[in-house]
């Protein structure tokens, strides 16, 4: 999926984006740690460069750096 920077994702496109369950960025967002989001009421979305920039700060070159 290849998404501008600018464009807002649905929760379930940037769980697919980051391969990840809908439900599990629900939960990142109730105890932090996930990638920004932007609420518009009730919606909630994200931007494209966010969750880039969220997966590659998850970038690690061996388990013991994965803390």
């Amino acid at each position: 999926m290849t998404k501008p920077a600018n464009v807002h994702l649905t929760n379930s496109e940037a769980a697919e984006y980051l391969r990840l369950s809908p439900r599990t960025l629900e939960k990142l967002r109730v105890v932090g740690g996930g990638p920004p989001f932007r609420k518009f009421g009730r919606r909630v979305v994200y931007t494209f460069s966010e969750l880039e920039a969220w997966a590659n700060d998850r970038s690690f070159d061996n388990t013991s750096q994965a803390h």
